[in-house]
């Protein structure tokens, strides 16, 4: 069983930037593909970025490329979101996930979940 715990959420005025993190607890950390997604009240998660085991790919929804990178610290067993000029629809709880497949723009594709970060962006 993978813990994952995320942190760095808050709030920040539009324009600006955050990076969450993702700690897991497992020792084979390096062996999953990583993903964050977001879900705001009432609708359905969705797919934000993903790095695969190797950090030899990254994948990224169309709303998100070129302002989010994700990277890994496997040493630490960390997953990063940076986000920069964010913007006040990127208002949501973003959750890592930690699966064997990738790429892996769905859901389904992961196996454990953190249990969310709130990301507030203000207009």
């Amino acid at each position: 069983q993978v813990q994952l715990v995320e942190a760095g959420g808050g709030m920040v005025q539009a324009g600006g930037s955050l990076r969450l993190s993702c700690a897991a607890s497992e020792r084979t950390f390096s062996n999953y593909a990583l993903g964050w997604f977001r879900q705001a009240p009432g609708k359905e998660r969705e797919f934000v970025a993903h790095i695969s085991w190797s950090e030899r790919s990254t994948y990224y929804a169309f709303s998100v490329k070129g302002r989010f990178t994700i990277s890994r610290d496997n040493a630490k067993n960390t997953v990063y979101l940076q986000m920069s000029s964010l913007k006040p629809e990127d208002t949501t709880v973003y959750y890592c996930a930690a699966g064997f497949i990738s790429p892996g723009p769905l859901a389904s594709h992961y196996k454990y979940w953190g249990q969310g970060t709130q990301v507030t962006v203000s207009s």
